[in-house]
């Protein structure tokens, strides 16, 4: 039976995520560590994240690295916008003969989002943060703030970006 976008967010009981596509928090650490004078975080954090065309991760930067585990579906594309304006994507699948990687990292307070390509259906993943995940960590973005710092990459921040940020 082929498992589509519908039977992995019924199974694993993904909910809707502010950033785009849908999740669920599965692994998070017991133990933390001071990262500034007044925050603490956990060792780590883990989530399964999943993808459609219509339902990309929109642009934002995390405080943390994380990385990209990549287990069904489409092939999912990472897009990154480097503080020194330099852009890169990082493809995620199964065709590594053609550069895909089944594993990938995000550093720290790089601003990327992802997509699944025209005609696919999801890309299923994982992500695990270190220090682990905290919304104080996260900010997402608007064209109208990426677009003057990164003219040269207008398409894809007119494809990830928010017009106005979610409520």
């Amino acid at each position: 039976m082929k498992k589509d976008q519908t039977y992995w967010i019924s199974q694993l009981k993904l909910d809707p995520h502010p950033e785009g596509g849908y999740f669920k928090q599965v692994l998070h650490s017991e133990d933390s560590l001071q990262v500034s004078a007044d925050k603490t975080r956990p060792y780590y954090t883990s989530i399964y994240f999943l993808l459609t065309q219509e339902n990309p991760s929109h642009f934002h930067r995390l405080l943390s690295d994380e990385v990209w585990y990549y287990h069904s579906g489409s092939a999912l594309s990472v897009h990154l916008l480097h503080p020194d304006g330099q852009y890169e994507i990082i493809r995620l699948g199964t065709d590594l003969e053609n550069g895909e990687v089944l594993q990938a990292v995000v550093p720290k307070n790089v601003i990327f989002g992802s997509s699944v390509e025209e005609h696919s259906e999801f890309a299923l993943v994982s992500c695990m943060v270190s220090p682990g995940f905290d919304y104080q960590d996260f900010e997402l973005f608007t064209k109208k703030q990426l677009l003057p710092l990164y003219p040269a990459h207008k398409k894809i921040i007119n494809q990830l970006a928010y017009d106005q940020l979610p409520e």
